[in-house]
Formats: structure tokens, sequence, C-alpha cells
């Protein structure tokens, strides 16, 4: 198949405006008319809601393109892989279709109507997102959550757009994927599933191709698998036995590969049918993070009508087995991701759309985020299903770095009316995604919407009795059965949370996955996650503000820099949520006496909270199994629940991150005042004060750790040290036995442990048993040293939360946020420039 980009020569306006503006495809109206200076900074200020009233017109995007031979050709059609949203098309002012959802990938015909020898010219109108919404409100009514506008649901397109509780009112529209001319002759691959079968040593690919073609009699596909890593290069036949004749010169390699990897290579031609198998011995196997490496095959099916090459289908793969173990046990029902037969810790957190405009995504922006996922130690992303179908590269990047992903259908918060036709436009939907997604190694499992069973069952959004019905129609047979036809092997959840589906309680702590928020909209406090052993923790979270640099990128006036200032709230979706903040931090830390000292201590705040419930969850491991935190990153510049800001900073959560998803990893379950809930001013006031440390293993190997803690005083000198030796099997968690402390002063006291292996500490932290803000910090006298790729920082006492920062506030170190004993500590510099160093710990605030 022939394929053309259509890239170049596009323009854009307003409908009703006479002026035309240089266009960028892909792109997207907002990023259009803010390139061509004709809109706002929509991040700058309150300027969104001027810029959201843009999209209440039309606008249309015009391209021109030479003149194209179609004789010859069985079939020639336009693709659109990415209308937002509402289109009316037309090639040379002739109708060519139409298109109401972005999910989609839209193809038309066009052979009749392009132009042999005259320029040819596209034009498509968008309708306002807006108007729609509006219009299908007043038609069907439906609610949703209170964060978006009435009526999004109606239109398949992101609903983030319309505004969350992290998200501004932005709808942005336009060709936000590529649009291509395609020209076929005599047949074309629409797509190929392989299925695997692991049994022993050996891995089974079964292929199974849909082509399209009027000729089928002279039609074959040959099927060949690249193997990933370097050896001698042989042609395998079907059944795996080497083909003779078959060797290539390596300047034949180089010339067909443009290098000379050698790489092993096998090979099959498929039955009519498109059906055909290959066996691999002994193959490289895909892991997630932390349990393996990511080796790749690389797959071509080729169609050949007669002998010659008419198209070719390329993928990558990874050769695995992973599916979702649910077994009765002692607790429940366990809920766990199994990849190669062993069941893993899911670390990690959920994914939203990097941008509210869509034309200033790129690959470049992914793969930073997701290598600062891997960087942190993550194995699991979830895709919240309020946003989009991530793009291709998005997918390749999370095979290439051992991310398994989550994958919700794109509902979210909302009900739904199962029309016809919004059903015919949902499957279609579902059958382009999931052919589109289902080869990749990193896809762990199908979910069908975000939090919409829980709610439905308790009847919220529900108008009209059919909205139930509609509901179990779309998330527990229209699903299913395309998955069971079109990707069988990939595990399917009906929605998070959920404990199976058909409204069975659907947040059971004993069974399938939770959304806990009791900490943060339930105001309890950190200590409320040690009373609750989920199976699968989905989300939950706590807010923070971003960096001061990140504040400046929406506003430069220092009367807005004050957590309850107009412009500060704006940029603060979660009604009430500053002074929320401001609530849990007076539990925790002292009032802070500066801007910047409210956005420290805040990152603080959020991290500890997100560290008590990972913490407690992998203490508890084999009963839980997974914890993945609200949320990962952010949309615009905002105040939310994200570790990574939406300029790319990582706030102190995520260097947190790092640390409790470590692969192996100490943590303590101390008693407190904080987890006594403990009144100093009642009669007979008294706390328990111990610690129980445990040490988690989430490798595929067993490991002996020297586990050592001192008692300490604020000094940092050691009043009390033991250790020992303890073996922690692979893929579990081990508890040492509880020590009591009843003599420790609270105000001038605390315990540091680690955990070492091979003579290098490889996790540790400290506790302390008073209030944080009751604690008698003695001046650590905090200074720097740096050769501008290492940091050292020195202390002369006890040092909580160490920040170490730079004058842009972008570095990426090593480690940050990191408490010290006394002494010093050297971190790296793994990006950002040593350029006005400065660093601060709690005695700080």
């Amino acid at each position: 198949m022939e394929v053309i980009t259509l890239d170049k020569n596009w323009k854009m306006c307003r409908v009703g405006d006479e002026k035309w503006q240089e266009a960028a495809v892909p792109g997207s109206v907002y990023t259009d008319l803010l390139r061509n200076h004709s809109m706002e900074d929509p991040y700058w200020k309150d300027n969104e809601d001027r810029i959201c009233a843009l999209m209440e017109s039309d606008y249309e995007y015009v391209c021109t393109f030479e003149g194209q031979e179609t004789e010859g050709y069985s079939e020639v059609f336009l693709r659109f892989e990415g209308l937002d949203t509402a289109a009316e098309l037309f090639l040379n002012d002739r109708p060519l279709g139409k298109a109401n959802n972005m999910h989609r990938t839209w193809e038309f015909d066009a052979g009749l109507l392009l132009r042999r020898k005259e320029e040819n010219i596209l034009r498509i109108r968008f309708g306002s997102p807006l108007k729609y919404i509006a219009q299908a409100y007043e038609k069907y009514g439906n609610i949703g959550n209170e964060d978006t506008y009435e009526g999004f649901m109606h239109l398949r397109k992101a609903h983030y757009m319309f505004g969350w509780d992290w998200g501004a009112h932005l709808p942005d529209a336009g060709i936000f994927r590529p649009v291509r001319l395609c020209k076929v002759k005599k047949g074309r691959i629409d797509s190929v599933r392989i299925s695997q079968t692991h049994l022993d040593g050996r891995c089974i690919l079964d292929f199974d191709a849909e082509y399209l073609t009027d000729d089928p009699e002279n039609c074959s596909i040959r099927i060949r698998v690249n193997a990933p890593e370097t050896g001698q290069t042989e042609i395998m036949g079907s059944t795996g036995d080497v083909q003779s004749g078959s060797m290539e010169s390596p300047d034949e390699r180089q010339r067909k590969t443009g290098d000379l990897r050698e790489r092993k290579q096998y090979e099959t031609i498929l039955s009519p049918e498109g059906k055909g198998q290959i066996v691999i011995e002994n193959p490289q196997l895909w892991w997630v993070s932390g349990l393996g490496g990511q080796p790749l095959y690389e797959v071509e099916a080729t169609l050949f009508y007669r002998g010659t090459e008419v198209d070719l289908w390329k993928r990558r793969i990874g050769l695995r087995s992973m599916t979702v173990q649910r077994e009765k046990d002692a607790w429940g029902e366990s809920f766990a991701h199994v990849i190669n037969g062993k069941p893993f810790f899911a670390m990690g957190a959920d994914y939203i759309p990097e941008e509210h405009l869509l034309g200033n995504r790129s690959p470049e922006k992914t793969r930073r985020l997701l290598e600062d996922c891997k960087l942190a130690n993550f194995n699991v992303i979830r895709v919240w299903g309020g946003g989009f179908y991530p793009d291709d590269w998005f997918y390749d990047l999370c095979d290439e770095l051992g991310l398994a992903v989550w994958q919700d259908f794109m509902f979210a918060c909302s009900v739904y009316e199962l029309t016809p036709e919004f059903e015919e436009n949902i499957t279609q939907e579902f059958i382009d995604n999931v052919k589109r997604i289902r080869h990749h190694a990193c896809l762990a499992l199908w979910c069908g919407n975000n939090e919409m069973e829980m709610f439905v069952e308790e009847r919220c959004w529900v108008t009209k009795p059919t909205e139930v019905r509609d509901y179990l129609f779309m998330y527990e047979r229209i699903i299913p059965g395309i998955l069971k036809k079109q990707d069988p092997q990939t595990f399917y959840w009906p929605a998070s949370p959920s404990s199976g589906g058909s409204f069975d309680n659907p947040n059971d702590p004993d069974r399938g996955d939770v959304h806990y928020w009791e900490v943060w909209h339930g105001n309890k406090p950190f200590s409320e996650y040690r009373k609750h052993y989920f199976r699968y923790a989905s989300e939950f979270g706590f807010q923070s503000f971003p960096c001061k640099k990140t504040i400046e990128t929406f506003t430069d006036d220092p009367r807005d820099w004050n957590i309850f200032s107009y412009i500060m709230e704006k940029h603060q979706r979660n009604y009430g949520a500053n002074g929320k903040i401001m609530n849990y931090l007076q539990q925790t830390y002292r009032y802070p006496t500066s801007f910047e000292d409210v956005l420290y201590a805040s990152q603080l705040l959020q991290a500890d909270a997100i560290r008590y419930g990972v913490e407690h969850f992998r203490r508890n491991r084999g009963r839980c199994m997974g914890a993945i935190y609200w949320q990962l990153n952010d949309c615009w510049p905002v105040i939310s629940w994200s570790s990574i800001d939406y300029c790319g900073r990582w706030k102190a959560l995520h260097y947190y991150a790092k640390r409790f998803f470590a692969p192996v990893l100490i943590s303590c379950q101390e008693e407190s005042w904080l987890t006594q809930e403990a009144n100093m001013n009642r009669q007979h006031f008294a706390f328990e004060k111990s610690i129980r440390l445990n040490v988690a293993n989430e490798t595929l190997q067993d490991r002996q750790v020297l586990v050592r803690w001192n008692l300490r005083n604020a000094s940092g000198e050691s009043l009390r040290e033991e250790q020992k030796e303890v073996l922690v099997p692979a893929l579990s968690a081990v508890w040492l036995e509880k020590t009591e402390l009843p003599e420790t002063d609270v105000f001038t006291q605390y315990v540091s442990y680690e955990a070492w292996t091979g003579g290098e500490v490889v996790s540790e932290g400290t506790v302390i048993f008073s209030y944080p803000k009751y604690f008698r910090y003695e001046d650590p006298r905090l200074s720097l040293e740096t050769d501008g790729k290492f940091i050292t920082v020195s202390a002369a006492a006890y040092a909580k939360s160490v920040e170490i920062q730079n004058e842009a506030e972008d570095l990426v170190l090593s480690d940050n946020y990191f408490d010290l004993n006394g002494g010093s500590r050297t971190v790296e510099i793994l990006r950002g420039e040593a350029k006005g160093l400065r660093v601060r710990s709690v005695y700080d605030l």
C-alpha cells in the first residue's frame, strides 16, 4: 500500500472570518491560534474563561495536495487517525463523510473524488463542541460530575477537556493525529492478531490476519519474526526448523536493516484464511521493570499478490504471559498482576492526558515522563478513562521501559444513553483501539470505565432506569464480546473500582480494586491507611502545590503569590482544597512564614501521606498486591495530586516514590502520637512508643538483608544500635519483631533504620514519635558542595526532608527530600544545572 502523509499546506480559520492562518497538522485549533498570536496563553492567570469561549464557534481546516493517479489501484481512501471531534469532510467541494468520535480512526473512500492532474482540496469543518453538548443536554438531560460542563458525556470527546477537579475548561478541537492518503494495489492488511502460548520453554505464536482484497486466490501473507538479540541469522520455518539456503551476508543485512546486527529470523506463510503459527524455542521473555529485561521481537506481515509485495504490516511484540490472578484465600479473593507465572506487586500511578492543548503533545515529552516513572521504580501505569487513548508512542515507550499498562476504556464519572447510533459508534471505537493496542507487551488489562459501577450502584447521576440497564450492556456485554473476538488473551475488568461487576459491592476492600479517598476527601489522618488491607489500591491521593517556578508560568504578580488569592484558587479545581491542605498542614508542621515555605511544606505533606499508605500496603504484600496512587502528571499548571507537575518538575512525592517503590524496601510501622490520635491535654495522657520493621523484596531473587536501627538524639548521635540479618525470599515481605521504646524522649529523640545488601544501604528512613511540628530540631547548619555532576550536602545534626534546589527549580537528582542523621550525602545530578543552588530542611519551617 502506498501511503502519503498530508502534513503540509494546511490553513485554518474560524468559520465566518475571512482571515486564514497557517496551520500545523497534526495539531489543534488552540495551538494554531496561539502560534499565530490569535489568542492569549490559556494557562496564564484566568485567561482560560476567554479561551474556552472561542469554542462557541466552528473552525475550518483546508489542505491542498497535488493531483493523484488512481488508475491501477483497487482502493484509494483517506485515513484520519484523530479528528477532534464533530467534523464534516469535503474533498474537492464534494462531501467525503462525517466524523463524531475523537477516539476512532476514520477512513473514507476518495477514489472517485480525487483529481488526477489538478490540485486537490481537502476541507474539514469542526462544529463547536460547546454547542454540541449544550444541545445534547437539552435533548437527553443526564448529569455527570460537578466539575464538568453539562452534557459532556454525549460527545465522544476526551471528558477532561470540559473540566475536572484538576483540569481546566479548554475543549480543544482539530486534527490531532496524522491524515494519510492510502492507495491500494490488489489488497491491504487491516490487522494481525497475535496470540501467545508459553509451554515447556517454547513460545507458540498464532497469527490471525485480516486482509482486504478482491482476489484472495492470488494473495498470500508471509510472517517473519526477527529476534531482538545479536546472534546467528537464520530463517526458521513454522515448526522452528532451520530452512537451508536462507543465510544472508552481512552486506545484505546492512542493506536491508541499516546495520550489521545479526538477528535470528522465524518465518511462515499463512493459510488462505490468514492463519498460521511460529514456534520459538527458548524465547527471550519480556518482564516488567525490576523483574527482568524488555527484549522486543519484530513481526513483519507481508501481503503478496502473485508474488509481488503489495502491503507491509510491522509491529514489535514482547514474548510473555500476562494476566490477573483472582483466587479465593483467607482474606477474600486475590487481585494481582501475573507475568510469566509470577504474581508481582503493582507500583505506579494514574496517568492523565499530558496536555490540554493537543497540538503540544510530543513523543519527547512522553518519553521524559515515562523515563521519570522508571527512575522512580514504577512497574505499572494506569491510563485513566476520562482522557483519550494514548498515542502509539506511549505504548512503544512502555514496551521499552517495562511499564505494564492498566488501560481504561474512555468512560468516566457519568452515565450514557445507549441509543443504536451511540452503540454503533462506540463499538467501532472499541474495535479500532483494541486492534491498535493489543499487540503491545505492556498491555496488562482492559478496564471498562472509571468509577461508574460504584456511582451507578449508588444511583449517582442516574436519572432514568434505562441508564442502569445501559451500563450493564456497555461494560458487561458489548466490550467483553468485542474483546472475546479481538483480544481474548488480555484480562478484562468491568470498572475501576470493581469486585468483578454486576454492582456487587464495587469498592469491596477484600476483592478486586479499590479507590480510597477517606484520606483527603474524607479528612482522615494519614494513619487511617493502616486500618485497611485492600487487595489492590488503584486510586488514592493527596494534593500539594507545585514549585514556585511552575507557579510563575501562570502569574508573575507577587500579589497572587498567596494560596488564597483569586489566581491561585483559579488554578485549584478541587473546591476548597487549598484550605484542606492548610488543615492537614497544621496537624503536622508549624505555620509557614513565607509563600515558598507553604509550597515546600505542602509537598512534604503530600509525600508523607502517600508514603504512609504505600509502605503499609507493601508490608502486607500477598494480601495487598497493588499501590497505584493518584496521580502521576498534570495537563496544565495547576495545584493537584500529581507527583510530577505540568512543567516536568519533580515534587517531593516523586522522590519519595523512588524510595517507597524500591525493589528492596525497609519500612517502619511505628506507634506514636500520629497513629494514636493523641491529645496531649487529656488527663492520664499516655501512648505507646514502639517500632516494628518490615523488609519487602519485589525481585526474583532471595535477599540476605542486614537490618540496622538506631535510637538517636536531635544531634543525630546514636544512643542505641541494634542489627539483625534477615533472609527475605523473592517476591515477599518479612516482618521483624516489635520493639517498644517507652523511655524515648519524643521531643528530642528519634529512630533511624537501614537495610543493607552487598555492603550498601539500599533503603532507609527515620521516624519521630511526637507530632513532627513538636520535635525540637537542632540547627543542622546545612552546606553544599558541587563539581557540576554531583552535589554533596553536609549536616551538623539531624536534618529532616533535605531539599536541594537550583535557581530554575528543575533539578532531577538521584535522591532528594531525604533525611540526614548528621554527616553528609552525595547525590548525582540527572537533569538540570547546578546554578544558584540552595538547601533547606524541616528545621527551616
